[in-house]
């Protein structure tokens, strides 16, 4: 991570590294005029580092950091979708075509060249504006726009599920350290963290939504639906057309997939936020706020959770990434027409240029999500610097 603390103190709880050298215990730091001296500074303008201009610039470096990534990308994926299939041709006209239906396949696509020779052409084009057709005649470029929308619902609805039940259990199985709530939670995460993808939606799909009655595949009962999707967000256009009945209909088909992607991730989110709450509940701070007389949810989720949050914040960037790639599986289970499925297709059936613009797409949105994160790094701990 490119943010720092001011002075090169690493970041945490308040006090935390003072806390270490004197054992666990903070010395009362008595300043003011009382005593006759003025709080510490250390030297340090309140303001350094923290200005708009530092988060623009702050912003401006990671999205430079962007196109060299974007570019490893491209070649990485590129490269082994060429070794796993060294001829699509032979795929995309079939088996039985004859060679010099094969010839004129791979005169069309550039694939009588050397490989490298095709990723720089590829990379060219891609520079271009141009991200190669599938080989069905459709632009990659428009199917991308199509299947994105329904993948960054699923994904946004997973994680607010994270946040809205990870993180509250994290905090449970904390103040029930050692006891029976938090052996129950602890048991729960590592099942869902343990859990491979495919695994989870397979018995997701075939137990849990014939028990609870919800449908399992597409984003509703009856497609297309009556009405413009604007936004191909199934629940907002919904919303958007008035049309109440099919908003609860889309909710449900998106609740199940949604929810598979959410446990198989919560784990590390819930995790780290019962270590930082076990860190942050003892501190003198969270002491004083129960001294004073606060109730224990003020002290807990307003006080020692925005403290533990810190690190849990940093986590949610990453898990945004297990979630991206989780929809290669969940969407093709769900049958949900998001980039997931269409980068399932596109693997299966040789189709490189789908396949790096997916690889693409995934990989702007992770460091996106690490961005956002970062942000609110510097937003939850003052001392954090933007640069």
């Amino acid at each position: 991570m490119l943010l720092r603390s001011r002075g090169g103190q690493p970041s945490g709880p308040p006090g935390y590294g003072l806390s270490l050298f004197y054992g666990g215990r903070l010395p009362a730091f008595r300043c003011g005029p009382r005593y006759g001296r003025s709080a510490p500074t250390r030297g340090v303008d309140s303001t350094l580092g923290r200005s708009r201009s530092d988060l623009v610039w702050f912003i401006g470096k990671r999205l430079l950091l962007l196109i060299p990534l974007i570019i490893g990308v491209t070649a990485i994926a590129f490269i082994l979708i060429r070794i796993a299939f060294p001829d699509p041709c032979v795929i995309w006209v079939g088996g039985h075509a004859k060679s010099s239906a094969i010839a004129a396949c791979r005169a069309a696509f550039g694939l009588n060249q050397p490989i490298v020779a095709q990723y720089f052409i590829y990379l060219k084009q891609f520079l271009a504006g141009n991200w190669g057709v599938s080989p069905g005649g459709i632009p990659v470029a428009t199917s991308i726009a199509e299947y994105f929308p329904a993948t960054l619902e699923l994904v946004i609805t997973a994680l607010l599920l994270i946040v809205l039940v990870g993180i509250p259990i994290g905090v449970i199985a904390a103040q029930s350290s050692g006891r029976w709530p938090d052996h129950l939670v602890r048991i729960f995460y590592l099942g869902g963290w343990a859990t491979p993808t495919y695994l989870g939606a397979i018995v997701a799909v075939i137990f849990v939504a014939p028990y609870l009655g919800l449908p399992t595949s597409g984003m509703y009962s009856h497609s297309p639906p009556p009405f413009p999707q604007p936004t191909h967000l199934s629940v907002i256009d919904a919303l958007l057309a008035g049309n109440l009945p099919y908003a609860g209909n889309a909710l449900l088909h998106l609740l199940l997939p949604a929810a598979t992607l959410a446990l198989l991730n919560m784990g590390i989110v819930t995790r780290m936020t019962r270590s930082s709450m076990l860190a942050v509940l003892p501190l003198d701070y969270v002491k004083s706020a129960r001294m004073k007389g606060l109730s224990e949810f003020l002290v807990t989720y307003k006080h020692a959770l925005r403290t533990a949050l810190i690190s849990t914040t940093t986590v949610l960037g990453i898990t945004v990434a297990g979630l991206l790639s989780g929809t290669v599986v969940v969407e093709e289970v769900f049958a949900w027409p998001g980039l997931g499925q269409f980068a399932y297709d596109a693997i299966t059936s040789s189709n490189v240029p789908g396949t790096v613009g997916a690889a693409i797409i995934f990989t702007i949105g992770a460091v996106a999500a690490n961005l956002l994160a970062d942000i609110l790094y510097g937003v939850l701990d003052p001392k954090v610097e933007w640069r």
